[in-house]
């Protein structure tokens, strides 16, 4: 499966929360997406139909492809702790999810782009690999030469607020931030079950 690059707001309809941030357009219908999303009855949905669409919103969130999920999930489970919080902490802790939270990109498929495109250092080492898993005390920087594009600019002075990531610190001045300690599940805004993903696997 090619990574998902289709309509935003057709997704969050589906999955009846806007996954990829505020979306005035789903917020004017919010509704399932189809010919009679907004008047018909829709049948109860099965235990494994809601698993599979918890595991589907989380890969839709995080842009990961199903392998990726899937190694991502048995690295959590043969971890110490609870498998679900540990599978959303890796999410978490992804480099391009971690560009996204620091307010480097607007999204995180911008994120993941700014990684891909070698716009991002990772101690002081260019990597352009967006699924790295950070660790306690990894810093993340703009390339020096990169640090004057608008599209890092523009989010940089308006949406590097990290104070609401306690996991996180983010210099302006420097474009430069780290990452502070893995996040605690009840610090993680995304709106994910991540019980029922546990469910589904174990099947």
């Amino acid at each position: 499966m090619a990574r998902y690059t289709g309509p935003k707001t057709k997704k969050s309809r589906a999955f009846g929360q806007p996954i990829y941030g505020y979306d005035k357009y789903y917020e004017r219908r919010k509704y399932p997406p189809g010919h009679h999303g907004g008047g018909r009855r829709r049948r109860q949905k099965s235990d494994y139909a809601l698993q599979l669409m918890e595991k589907q919103k989380a890969k839709y969130t995080y842009g990961v492809l199903e392998r990726q999920f899937r190694n991502l999930f048995h690295a959590a489970e043969s971890a110490r702790g609870v498998t679900g919080e540990i599978l959303i902490q890796f999410l978490e802790s992804r480099l391009d999810n971690t560009v996204f939270r620091m307010g480097i990109a607007p999204t995180r498929r911008a994120a993941r782009q700014l990684v891909t495109h070698k716009h991002i250092v990772l101690n002081g080492v260019l990597t352009n690999i967006p699924s790295v898993i950070l660790r306690p005390g990894d810093v993340v920087a703009v390339r020096g030469k990169s640090q004057s594009m608008e599209v890092i600019n523009e989010s940089v002075n308006s949406k590097s607020d990290v104070r609401k990531f306690p996991w996180l610190e983010f210099n302006k001045d420097k474009m430069e931030g780290t990452f502070v300690s893995v996040p605690e599940r009840e610090n993680i805004p995304e709106t994910i079950n991540e019980q029922l993903i546990v469910e589904l696997y174990s099947k």
